[in-house]
């Protein structure tokens, strides 16, 4: 009987799991899960990130003993830990699903070439993505840019392959690798914030499902129209599952596309996009240090620590920005359209480097994800993939009237707004004098005054980015 051993990393389920399947249907397997921070091109796991792994192992790890089976967790490096752990239970074969960030391409290398210098038979499956970024290319076979040509042409393609269950039967060997204990990997980060992220999430398998279950339940069906209001719940949340793996990309596709057309109304989209940024990323593996666009190589971006501990902590004066950041230190997660309000406020209010919300991004959000982070961040700066033109600069005001109109997203995360009447919870520091006395706001004291002044803001980066010649 043959043994593989099956490596996971953004995998972390069992149904319609490639590397896994095949391996049961081969025999015995034995699951294992590698720690290796330092082979990810300092890009290692941000806090948030790396709760959420802690806890998705965790849930793993049950389900696995549930089926007669367990997982061994081994420190890297990867190549190391998993020849030794080919040798201590005799496996002839080690698996995986194919990740295709930089990092990831280089560690798959160099697994490959310690594997068969160890007659170790390597075998790298299709499992997280619905499209693979190499497959995709123009009619000159270069690598795309722009999001619609891209979508286009997958939808030429035959489709993604389609989910494949769950295997039958998990088989351990008679001999197993050594494990780590998961808790002395000290994955869960000392911020405080831990308790608010297990109130909004449960990692895991289990989870997912029960996510996904609800939102073809219901939220599919008005997410064209709804996905864009914060407080609607009309957003599928579905990311941090994605990213860890937890619901497999194929299924979702499958499930989704399985219901009424007409409700689906742009979701299937939104897992265009995560290939996209997947096929740029591939493509383009420097763009998460520097931008796509040349041109942007010298911009001068401003230094402004203050600004930025403002925008971080959800204190600019702005109450829709500030309400994004809030929720996000508060539960890991942000709302799509809020994203991509604080990250212009940033970038183009701010003037400040988009790296820089990339990294705390990185560092806070449960979904990180190296692709759609870096293409989400360029795309805000003007600098990436199909870039917002320069002149596209989000009215943070504007914004909060028209996507959270009776303020319950923005009253939700700043509290100290919440008997401010709707005409002037947007902007607080128009508000007469007595109404914000009614309201016990004192701008300064109980709430910042704006930490920039938009109008002011919008001009000056239109003349900053316009003088430089990055005009599309």
């Amino acid at each position: 009987m043959m043994t593989t051993l099956v490596w996971l990393g953004r995998d972390l389920r069992l149904a319609d799991n490639p590397a896994l399947i095949d391996a049961a249907a081969a025999g015995a397997l034995v699951p294992i899960f590698i720690w290796s921070p330092e082979e990810e091109g300092g890009w290692a796991p941000g806090a948030a990130s790396r709760w959420w792994l802690h806890h998705s192992l965790k849930s793993l790890e049950r389900d696995l003993i549930e089926r007669g089976s367990r997982l061994i967790v081994k420190r890297g490096p990867a190549s190391q830990a998993l020849v030794a752990a080919a040798r201590e239970c005799g496996a002839e074969a080690v698996a995986w699903n194919r990740c295709y960030e930089p990092a990831a391409l280089r560690q798959e290398q160099a697994v490959r070439g310690a594997l068969d210098a160890a007659g170790v038979s390597a075998q790298a499956h299709e499992g997280n993505v619905l499209f693979a970024p190499d497959a995709i290319r123009t009619l000159n076979g270069g690598p795309y840019r722009v999001f619609t040509p891209y979508w286009n042409r997958c939808g030429a393609e035959a489709g993604p392959a389609a989910p494949r269950g769950e295997a039958d039967r998990l088989r351990l060997p008679a001999r197993l690798p050594k494990s780590v204990p998961l808790e002395e990997l000290r994955l869960l980060p000392k911020v405080a914030w831990g308790t608010g992220l297990q109130d909004a999430f449960t990692p895991g398998e289990a989870g997912a499902r029960r996510d996904f279950e609800s939102f073809l339940a219901g939220p599919i069906r008005g997410y064209a129209a709804d996905r864009n209001f914060p407080a609607s719940g009309g957003g599928s949340r579905l990311s941090p599952r994605l990213h860890f793996g937890e619901l497999s990309v194929r299924r979702v596709w499958r499930e989704a596309l399985g219901g009424d057309p007409a409700a689906k109304g742009g979701f299937l989209g939104e897992l265009g996009w995560r290939d996209f940024g997947r096929h740029v990323l591939f493509h383009h593996p420097a763009t998460p240090d520097s931008p796509l666009d040349a041109r942007f190589a010298s911009f001068r971006w401003r230094r402004d620590a203050k600004g930025l501990a403002a925008w971080k902590q959800g204190l600019t004066g702005y109450p829709l920005v500030d309400a994004g950041m809030r929720e996000l230190w508060a539960t890991g997660f942000m709302h799509n359209r809020v994203r991509m309000v604080v990250a212009s406020f940033l970038t183009k209010d701010l003037l400040i480097d988009w790296r820089e919300g990339a990294r705390w991004f990185w560092d806070t959000l449960v979904d990180a994800d190296l692709a759609s982070n870096t293409l989400g961040w360029q795309w805000a700066a003007g600098c990436g993939a199909d870039a917002a033109p320069f002149f596209r600069i989000f009215n943070p005001v504007e914004q909060g009237k028209r996507f959270d109109a009776a303020g319950e997203y923005t009253r939700r995360w700043v509290p100290e707004l919440a008997a401010l009447p709707d005409r002037w919870l947007h902007q607080p520091w128009e508000a007469p004098a007595e109404i914000l006395t009614a309201a016990k706001v004192v701008l300064g004291k109980t709430y910042p005054a704006p930490i920039v002044d938009h109008k002011v803001a919008r001009v000056r980066a239109l003349e900053v980015f316009g003088a430089t010649g990055k005009a599309r």
